[in-house]
């Protein structure tokens, strides 16, 4: 069987993904000068549904207006833009990544008069953790502190941001565990590499505020409002690092990652190893919305 081959989409057209090339000089490819998203697309049994689309491409624009960068396409445009691309590569579930760049091959950090180009691709995607999301992951307190808006502004998914990312994770895998957890300029708990945090504590959801120098997550959101909805108490607030190694149950969230628990920080075992019932909880909750099992939350879905 031949297997199809993937569309993208390149300001404006769809094109066999083989076939969107940039330079090597190309500024964003040099610099770290892009800003994208990551989404999902779900099957709901009654059609293929994005999963908060508005919302992440609000974020996308938001992220191009703190760079200052002229993108050619409004909301309009890259939400349908999204949806016809998934419905063009027959998806049934996946991901998409738009991402916008600097497509100049002239050398200077100056993006004065940089040509920007928007790329959009749409792929089958599956466990971010390669098969760890049942067993859930362990993760090392990094010693590399987050970024913070006094160095990069850490509201704009930016390329360049996930340098910081990228380093910690790398410290944390050399030496066996999963996933970093970073923490913020003073000292507390901020976010893994790529995903929000959270802990649970005598039935209560604890999660890093906006204070805490983190991406405000769009998944972290959900899981707020799906907490909020069942009666969970939920802190948003500065997070110690010894709460993690006191934790009932810990997790991560982030569109990639979904809801994946955390079974060990650093030398400390939490809930013998298992997913608590807190957590067990919200991720059945996540997973009905975005499948379109909850009524109530229907809004966050885009049907293709």
């Amino acid at each position: 069987m031949v297997e199809k081959k993937l569309g993208a989409w390149l300001d404006g057209n769809i094109i066999d993904s083989d076939k969107a090339t940039v330079p090597i000089l190309t500024h964003s490819m040099q610099y770290g000068s892009g800003i994208f998203e990551g989404i999902r697309a779900y099957d709901t049994g009654k059609g293929v549904s994005i999963f908060r689309l508005d919302d992440h491409i609000e974020r996308f624009l938001n992220s191009a207006k703190i760079y200052s960068m002229k993108l050619n396409y409004g909301f309009k445009e890259l939400r349908e833009a999204c949806m016809n691309l998934v419905k063009s590569n027959g998806l049934t579930y996946g991901y998409i990544r738009p991402f916008a760049f600097y497509n100049d091959a002239r050398i200077g950090v100056s993006t004065e008069g940089k040509a920007v180009s928007v790329f959009i691709a749409a792929m089958p995607f599956g466990d971010y953790f390669g098969g760890k999301h049942d067993k859930g992951v362990s993760c090392k307190i990094s010693s590399w502190q987050r970024i913070n808006s006094s160095i990069l502004p850490v509201e704009a998914k930016a390329s360049g941001n996930y340098l910081n990312s990228i380093i910690a994770s790398n410290e944390a895998r050399g030496v066996g565990f999963d996933e970093a957890i970073l923490t913020s300029s003073d000292g507390y708990v901020a976010e893994g590499p790529g995903e929000n945090i959270f802990v649970v504590k005598d039935e209560k959801l604890i999660t890093p505020g906006p204070g805490s120098d983190i991406l405000m997550g769009i998944t972290r959101d959900s899981l707020i409002k799906l907490a909020k909805s069942s009666g969970i108490e939920v802190e948003e607030r500065a997070v110690h690092k010894e709460e993690l190694l006191t934790a009932d149950e810990a997790f991560f969230s982030g569109t990639a990652a979904e809801i994946t628990h955390i079974y060990k920080v650093d030398g400390a075992v939490i809930n013998d190893g298992l997913a608590g019932p807190v957590t067990k909880k919200l991720a059945q909750m996540y997973g009905d919305a975005a499948r379109g099992k909850n009524e109530k939350f229907k809004e966050w879905l885009t049907f293709v």
